[in-house]
Order: structure tokens, then C-alpha cells, then sequence
């Protein structure tokens, strides 16, 4: 079975981080194929929703270092920089780019990096066996792939502050409380959980939905008048599409939509 697999049902994509026996700590190989596949998903007409998840009892342990290029003789600062750069990094950009929601289903444990690629994805359902650590300072190191960026907007700058400069551990509960979760959910339940709102998601008009996300990560970067000069123009262009027109006659007459993206 491959290190990293994704399959696409009913607008649903599912990238499996699949290393068990590493508690999904990934290598430099699952990185490209992730980047490509979040690369693809943007255009795919057939991906509507993304899932992130891990196999096992573990979400993600970060980054495996005994692994390829990331073992043998101590990098150069110019080899590290790049490593992260030219590779690691097209994680979050693809990301970035990507204005379809991406939900993590997060079981068992999320470290360092592995915690790092859960904030980056815009929803986070969270077994209640779960636990989350920045952890990079328990090694000496800094968050190399976002988790300065990411938590502070998710948690606050004090709190974030703590939790990367400690390396301590929550909980799930403690991850709900702080607005990283959105919801926590029994072990068993998690599947289905990260399912249903996938499914709830991937079934709404495709166009409103990406164009709600793009304008919520719009306005936090705008002031009140450009982020309202923005929706008007997306509300323009949403009202014209004949998806927009089949939600309102579906709601009209109180049955499912079927929308094709245009």
C-alpha cells in the first residue's frame, strides 16, 4: 500500500496519510504527491470537498527524519531553507490557492508538523482520544511550515505563544475550547462525523461555497470597505449562475438541489 493515498468519491477527495507504523510521520515523497494532488483538486470538477486524515491510531508525527533527504549528513542553512522552501512550503501555498474546504479528521496524535498541516486546513473534526502538540521546541527547532502563521490566528498570540514556546500537549477538549476544534467526537465516530459535514459541504452549490471561502480569508486580510466592495462583485457573479438559481427553486420547493458547478 502506498505511504500517502487519495481517492475521490461523490465530490468528496480523501488524501490518507498512511504510515501506521510511523504514527503517519511523513517523508519527502508524500510531500510532492500531496502538493500535486492539492494542485490537481483546485481544477478538478470532480472535487468538491477535501479530507485529510490518518491511518492507524495517529493523525500525523510531523516530518519522519530518518527518511531520504531528510537523514545522512547535517544539512547546509542554505539546504534546510530550501528543503523547506522549495518543498515543504508548497503545502501551504497549494493550500492557499485552493478555494474548495478542506476538513481534517483528526485521530490520535498531531506533533509539530503533523499538528501544523491540521491548522492549515480550514475545518478540524477531532477524535476525543486526540492529542496536539507544537513540540518543536522539546527538539530545538521552530515551526518550519506555518505554525507561527496558523495558530496565532486560530488561538490568539498569547496563547499560541504558550503552546509553541512549551511544546505542551492538549487535549481535545482543551482544542474545542480554544476554537482549533470544531468539533470533538468519539474514536469510533470520527469517520462518520468528518463524513457527514464533507458530504453536507459537498452537496451545496460548488460556486457559493468556494466563493464564501475565498471571501472569508479575503476580509481578514482587508479593511471593512474593500471587503465589502469584494462580496459585491462575488454576489454579482454567484446570483448570475444557473446552480444559484436551481438552490433557490430547490429551496422554494423544499427538495435537494443537483448542482453542476455553473
Amino acid at each position: 500500500m502506498a505511504d500517502l493515498e487519495y481517492t475521490v468519491a461523490d465530490g468528496i477527495g480523501t488524501i490518507l496519510l498512511n504510515r501506521p507504523h510511523r504514527k503517519n510521520a511523513f517523508t519527502h515523497e508524500m510531500i510532492e504527491q500531496w502538493a500535486e494532488i492539492l494542485v490537481g483538486a483546485r481544477t478538478d470538477p470532480d472535487v468538491r470537498v477535501i479530507v485529510l486524515t490518518g491511518a492507524g491510531d495517529a493523525f500525523c508525527s510531523g516530518v519522519d527524519l530518518g527518511s531520504g533527504s531528510m537523514s545522512g549528513e547535517r544539512p547546509t542553512p542554505l539546504q534546510r531553507k530550501q528543503h523547506l522552501s522549495e518543498h515543504i512550503h508548497r503545502i501551504p501555498f497549494a493550500l492557499e490557492d485552493l478555494d474548495k474546504p478542506v476538513i481534517a479528521g483528526i485521530n490520535g496524535v498531531a506533533v509539530g508538523a503533523g499538528m501544523d498541516m491540521a491548522l492549515m486546513c480550514d475545518m478540524r473534526i477531532i477524535a476525543r482520544s486526540a492529542r496536539l502538540s507544537e513540540g518543536y521546541i522539546r527538539v530545538g527547532l521552530v515551526p518550519g511550515d506555518g505554525g507561527c502563521y496558523y495558530l496565532p490566528r486560530l488561538v490568539g498570540h498569547a496563547k499560541a505563544l504558550e503552546l509553541l514556546l512549551t511544546g505542551d500537549f492538549i487535549d481535545a477538549e482543551e482544542a474545542a475550547r480554544l476554537g482549533i476544534a470544531n468539533h470533538v467526537v468519539d474514536d469510533d465516530e470520527l469517520p462518520a462525523a468528518v463524513t457527514r459535514l464533507a458530504r453536507k459541504l459537498a452537496d451545496a452549490p460548488p460556486i457559493a461555497v468556494r466563493t464564501i471561502k475565498r471571501a472569508v480569508y479575503q476580509s481578514a486580510r482587508s479593511d471593512l470597505r474593500t471587503a465589502l466592495d469584494l462580496i459585491s462583485s462575488h454576489m454579482a457573479v454567484v446570483t448570475s449562475t444557473q446552480d444559484s438559481a436551481e438552490a433557490l427553486a430547490a429551496f422554494r420547493e423544499q427538495r435537494p438541489g443537483s448542482y453542476a458547478g455553473h
